[in-house]
């Protein structure tokens, strides 16, 4: 029975709410932007070798600060920077509405991603110490269904709004979210206790956020060629900066990141859980993206809404996910999430084709995401409680680059799996038309050079590809998808196999 004077779940839904919202924003920020750039690159003359930069500028700022933002948050306090950074992407936002030209805009969203930085893994720490650990689970089951349903509707809201209007309005969503978030965490949330005397490892953030600006920037690039400059050496300064910061934890007396945490069983497969389904999940856009507005001829707004039919099942999963969490231990619900993640792949593997139905397509889609959410709750659980006292913010910083990381590594192996797949069908369509591999390679590479310079689009145009000297190379995309869904779904069985050995079977007794 719960004790008189005791807060509930429910009690807390005011804190849990204002949390998953400063949450979201990091989630659906660049998704809204980057679904209406096309109006964006029209209306300010976007040159087309800009474009990718102002895609991706909040994202890669995002990923270079977040561990920098959890050890601030943990020295000044978890509350005070997550409200400061509601409010710099409140005022950012609304600059970046009246933006005169594309310079101005492009510094937004560098100052965008800053904001941003401290609401990646602050919310998930702000919450570890709002709310005690016997009701933490269910808090984080709650959180991640308010994401679910935020990030399934508020896109579609945006995208109404934007085609009644200007892509200026898309600018106008997230500050109406900070401030609600704001509100919210300034009323209910409590501030982390502070730890007098503790001081921010400069050295290792910088480190550190080199490390990870590296990854993400040499893993975007290698979409267009592992052996380019450009790729590289952005991996090679990444290795480096690791190499660098391992020596320097060692010797520093609190560093950054306490790289012992590696070394424990169950934060290190949480890791990895949540470096999978976020390679998955991002290598599915590009899935759905390429499948579904190439070969199924869907537009964007439909390609979008395939997310929409199971948001509330997917609400309603995640939150029983986190009672199960609470009752027995995050494993069982980490293995389900990661198999239900395989099935979404594998029914992809099984049933794409140029006359798939749509609902098998919405069905993939919903158990990816349903997989992935389930999967986030036991994981987020996981780091949380492996967090020593006063080091919240950092801990779950640590989850959060793990999971951008894998969001630059799922777009990167899908297309070039997708790259590969393509070359040995054109190869071999070339080989029996008598064509030479040079005069095939050629014809291709005029091809998917003209592709690349039309800002709307991306990837491989089937149409476009049979108009090449007869080449056919119409259901080569669907073979290609296929083998590489089959490919991909392998890995979240292997960590669920992982989990299995390695996660803790049985609840540890509360002290």
């Amino acid at each position: 029975m719960q004790a008189a004077g005791t807060p509930t779940t429910a009690s807390r839904l005011p804190i849990i709410v204002g949390l998953a919202i400063a949450f979201t924003i990091t989630v659906l920020d660049p998704l809204i932007f980057n679904l209406n750039m096309p109006r964006v690159i029209r209306d300010l003359q976007v040159p087309p070798q800009a474009i990718g930069l102002l895609s991706g500028a909040a994202t890669l700022v995002m990923a270079s600060a977040v561990l920098a933002a959890g050890n601030l948050g943990d020295t000044v306090g978890l509350k005070r920077l997550l409200m400061l950074g509601l409010g710099v992407v409140t005022v950012v936002d609304l600059l970046s509405a009246v933006s005169p030209g594309y310079g101005f805009l492009l510094a937004m969203r560098f100052l965008d991603g800053l904001g941003m930085a401290p609401m990646l893994g602050v919310p998930l720490a702000l919450l570890n110490v709002s709310v005690p650990p016997e009701k933490r689970p269910a808090a984080i089951g709650l959180l991640m269904a308010f994401v679910v349903f935020l990030s399934g509707t508020v896109p579609a809201v945006t995208g109404w709004a934007v085609a009644a209007g200007s892509w200026r309005y898309l600018f106008l969503i997230t500050p109406l979210l900070s401030l609600v978030s704001l509100g919210l965490t300034a009323r209910y949330a409590e501030e982390s206790p502070l730890q007098k005397g503790r001081r921010v490892d400069v050295v290792g953030v910088v480190l550190i956020g080199v490390a990870l600006l590296g990854l993400v920037i040499g893993l975007a690039a290698a979409q267009n060629g592992v052996l380019r400059f450009v790729t590289w050496v952005p991996l090679l300064i990444s290795a480096v900066a690791s190499v660098v910061y391992v020596r320097h934890s060692h010797r520093a007396a609190e560093p950054a990141l306490d790289l012992t945490l590696l070394r424990r069983g169950p934060f290190s497969v949480a890791l990895a859980a949540t470096l999978t389904l976020n390679f998955l999940m991002a290598g599915l856009g590009i899935v759905l993206g390429q499948f579904g507005g190439v070969v199924l001829s869907l537009s964007p707004e439909a390609i979008g809404l395939l997310y929409l039919p199971g948001t509330l099942l997917v609400a309603g999963g995640v939150t029983l996910a986190g009672r199960l969490v609470k009752k027995h231990t995050p494993r069982p619900v980490m293995i389900t999430g990661l198999l239900i993640l395989a099935a979404g792949g594998l029914l992809l593997a099984a049933t794409a084709g140029p006359a798939m139905a749509v609902w098998l397509l919405v069905m993939a889609t919903w158990l990816s995401n349903l997989g992935s959410m389930v999967t986030s709750t036991a994981v987020s659980e996981t780091v949380l409680s492996q967090a020593p006292p006063g080091r919240s913010g950092t801990v779950a910083s640590v989850q959060m680059a793990f999971a951008v990381t894998g969001a630059a590594f799922g777009p990167t192996v899908y297309l070039l799996l997708f790259n590969a797949f393509f070359r040995r069908h054109w190869q071999a369509d070339a080989k029996s038309r008598g064509m030479s591999v040079a005069e095939a390679t050629q014809t291709v590479d005029a091809v998917r050079s003209g592709m690349e310079q039309n800002p709307g689009g991306t990837g491989y145009d089937p149409n476009l590809l049979r108009q090449a000297s007869g080449l056919d190379l119409g259901l080569d995309f669907t073979d290609g998808l296929r083998l590489t869904m089959l490919i991909v779904s392998m890995l979240p069985l292997g960590v669920a196999l992982v989990a299995y050995f390695r996660m803790p079977r049985h609840k540890e007794p509360q002290e």
